[in-house]
């Protein structure tokens, strides 16, 4: 794939997947009134935008298409955004007597891209992330994590609409050139009201790590002899680490380390286990056949 080919003439016959992070207000200006916009977007761009459902904080958008198609769609998002932005700003300034005019904000887009191609966004040394935030003039960042139960990292662009559509450009060019390797778990955001994992005995998930204050919820998830964290990690593959609890306190950490399709495995064999415990607790006659 010739990456001059491919913004010079938009790579007709190529067709690409990008997804993007948007929080509800971006979502809300990329809809518009009765879905308006979003509709001319995809109307005058021949992309196929979808959005996810949900009540999230947090909402997917899918841009699907040949690369010209999406190019167009990402400059009709950037420059809705600036507007968006131009808007905010003037009911701050308004709200703030003397405020003296400042200058345009950036637009900040988020990109979902699969882990295993972000070393490739990156380059050796920084090359290759260095090269596009001097060409294009936008900033660039690549979440070190992966986003939650997924295998996928957000990739922050910042900048003017100009300088962004020109670095998604590179970035597609480096996508076409790299595909993802191996499977890729996507990211779904959760809804706000749903906790990650079960928490009538509090337990909580922050990036790979447990923290369980509950006394009795450990020994859960151990098992007897530690038959069934054993087991999780045998059927996961990943290494499991469960912390002593700190003096004063009843919290213990779980760490789960290992590729990130073993770290999801265990995460998900470990909230199955906070399920069955959950029922146990709730049907206490259950707990002779666990």
């Amino acid at each position: 794939m010739d990456p001059a080919k491919i913004q010079s003439e938009g790579g007709l016959n190529v067709t690409l997947t990008i997804r993007l992070l948007m929080h509800g207000k971006e979502v809300g200006s990329i809809i518009g009134k009765k879905g308006e916009t979003v509709k001319k977007m995809r109307e005058e761009s021949s992309a196929r935008i979808n959005i996810s459902e949900g009540n999230c904080p947090e909402r997917i958008v899918t841009i699907t298409g040949p690369t010209d198609a999406i190019f167009k769609a990402f400059a009709m998002i950037a420059y809705k955004f600036e507007e968006q932005t131009d808007d905010w700003q003037k009911d701050i300034i308004n709200s703030m007597s003397n405020s003296p005019a400042t200058s345009k904000p950036p637009v900040t887009l988020r990109l979902v891209v699969p882990a295993s191609q972000c070393g490739s966004l990156i380059g050796k040394g920084g090359s290759k992330i260095k090269e596009m935030r001097e060409s294009t003039g936008a900033q660039v960042q690549v979440a070190g994590d992966m986003l939650p139960s997924s295998t996928e990292r957000a990739v922050t662009i910042s900048g003017t609409p100009e300088a962004i559509i020109q670095c998604v450009k590179q970035i597609c060019v480096v996508i076409l050139e790299s595909p993802p390797k191996g499977a890729t778990i996507p990211y779904r955001p959760k809804p706000a009201s749903t906790p990650v994992i079960f928490s009538g005995g509090q337990a909580y998930t922050i990036q790979g790590q447990y923290a369980i204050p509950h006394p009795d919820l450990i020994g859960c998830i151990i098992g007897r002899q530690g038959t069934k964290i054993n087991e999780i990690r045998q059927m996961s593959g990943a290494q499991i680490k469960i912390a002593n609890a700190m003096e004063g306190s009843s919290e213990r950490q779980i760490t789960i380390t290992g590729t990130p399709a073993n770290i999801s495995l265990a995460q998900y064999l470990i909230n199955a286990r906070f399920r069955d415990v959950a029922a146990m607790w709730n049907d206490p006659s259950s707990m002779a056949t666990s």
